[in-house]
């Protein structure tokens, strides 16, 4: 019987018991669904006007379009922005220099502490008061410089976690070959850290993306903010906020789906040229009859 780190893989018996109670999970969860929809087909929550009104012209032109376009524009620049705060820190918090590592370290911990949210409504506010923007900017930059220091601090942290579990003869074997600490960890410890913490790195755009939506508290006109005010104005509002999670989900679902194709990509681009030897290690397909005798012994 297989077993893993935690627990021993289950019998027969447990087997059936979980099934059972995944039985039971799914059809409460049917019933839960039924119960919600007979509640809203009661307070007429189900009626086709309220629905046919999302589906219009005036609605995706003026309300969901330009929401999405906003949401996706900061996400985007946050990503990016946070991919370069994270591999920055990242390295620093790997350096070996005292002074660097603790004020990396200090950084790092200081703006994974503090919310998201809190952080937007600071540089709102502080960068209105240096009037180095206009009023119609100011939103924006508050809403990408949140997301960079809160997501950039993830991401360095998840850099560090990434080169800490490879495996410690892959910098052992660069530093034989001559090569410094800080070349090893550029070229052989970091490249291989981004590959194998591709996954938690997606999860983390996922997580900027939702994000974006606080930005209504500053007045950012993203997807949700536009959806909310056209809900308003139509007396649709949880028909909208279903419509705005259901486009969520379709951005997050395309997302992952692109990451897990990257990184089947660079695990086979890896793999290239690397074939596994039938017979015993250190066996050659189809050797050359002159490598061969270069080999042989001489006969007594």
């Amino acid at each position: 019987m297989s077993s893993s780190v935690l627990f021993d893989a289950p019998g027969p018996r447990g087997r059936a018991l979980t099934r059972t109670f995944n039985v039971i999970a799914l059809i409460l969860f049917l019933a839960f669904i039924a119960y919600v929809l007979v509640i809203m087909h009661r307070q007429g929550q189900l009626e086709a006007e309220k629905w046919a009104a999302l589906f219009t012209a005036r609605a995706w032109e003026y309300y969901f379009i330009p929401g999405l376009i906003s949401t996706l524009k900061a996400a985007l620049l946050s990503v990016i922005t946070s991919l370069i705060f994270g591999m920055a820190f990242g390295y620093m918090r790997l350096s070996t220099s005292a002074p660097v590592l603790w004020f990396a370290t200090v950084v790092v911990e200081f703006f994974r502490a503090v919310p998201v949210l809190i952080m937007m409504i600071f540089f709102w506010l502080f960068l209105g008061k240096l009037a180095l923007f206009s009023p119609q900017q100011l939103p924006f930059i508050a809403v990408v410089i949140g997301l960079t220091l809160y997501n950039g601090s993830v991401i360095a942290e998840l850099l560090r976690s990434g080169v800490k579990q490879l495996p410690k003869g892959q910098g052992e074997a660069g530093l034989a070959i001559g090569l410094t600490p800080g070349k090893v960890l550029r070229s052989i410890l970091m490249p291989q850290a981004m590959v194998t913490m591709l996954p938690s790195l997606v999860s983390q755009f996922v997580v900027i993306l939702k994000d974006t939506a606080l930005g209504y508290i500053i007045s950012y006109p993203e997807l949700l903010a536009s959806a909310r005010r056209f809900g308003s104005g139509e007396g649709n509002i949880l028909q909208t906020l279903v419509l705005v999670a259901v486009m969520f989900i379709v951005i997050n679902f395309a997302l992952t789906m692109l990451a897990t194709w990257l990184s089947g990509f660079l695990s086979s681009r890896s793999s290239t040229g690397v074939k596994k030897a039938d017979g015993i290690p250190g066996e050659i397909d189809n050797p050359n009859p002159a490598t061969i005798a270069m080999f042989k012994l001489p006969k007594n």
